[in-house]
């Protein structure tokens, strides 16, 4: 079995994946003084052209720090907001869909109230909790992207990958 160490997020190291912003303490750009603040545009999203997008939530329990599953979708990106906890996400750059890039995943720690937006064809599944709590995760997608625009593998063996913290 493969092992990978967690990473810290930081600009430089996420952005072949994507973008990140903080929304619980922001400390960009902004309108305004206290008591109103707007932080505007923080973080955008391709949704490949959808006109819909729609807001779900993945519960993740605590698991083995072990990725067994790995996903991609050809036409948006994917926005990832840990509501109530930090977790754990697994990233690999866009490849040929035959091709799972097992030797480029990385694993960054994502403090709640981060949200991430992976790029259109980075490989991802859902996050690990980082402690023995559950973390409800804000998931944002087009419509029906589950369905109809996801590429989904498992990884078996010596492909699996243990993340070290």
């Amino acid at each position: 079995m493969r092992t990978v160490k967690v990473s810290e997020l930081s600009l430089e190291s996420f952005s072949p994946f994507g973008f990140y912003a903080n929304l619980i303490n922001p400390d960009q750009e902004k309108i305004g003084a206290p008591p109103i603040e707007f932080f505007r545009d923080m973080i955008q999203q391709d949704l490949g052209g959808a006109p819909v997008v729609s807001f779900s939530v993945c519960r993740v329990e605590p698991r083995d720090l072990v990725i067994d599953v790995t996903e991609y979708h050809t036409a948006t990106g994917e926005g990832i907001l840990p509501l109530d906890n930090d977790v754990l996400i697994h990233v690999g750059p866009a490849t040929p869909p035959d091709e799972i890039p097992l030797d480029k995943i990385k694993v960054f720690r994502v403090p709640q109230g981060t949200m991430v937006v992976l790029r259109p064809g980075v490989w991802h599944h859902a996050p690990f909790t980082i402690n023995d709590a559950p973390a409800n995760v804000l998931i944002v997608l087009p419509e029906r992207t589950y369905a109809n625009d996801c590429e989904v593998f498992e990884l078996t063996g010596d492909d699996r990958i243990k993340i070290e913290l």
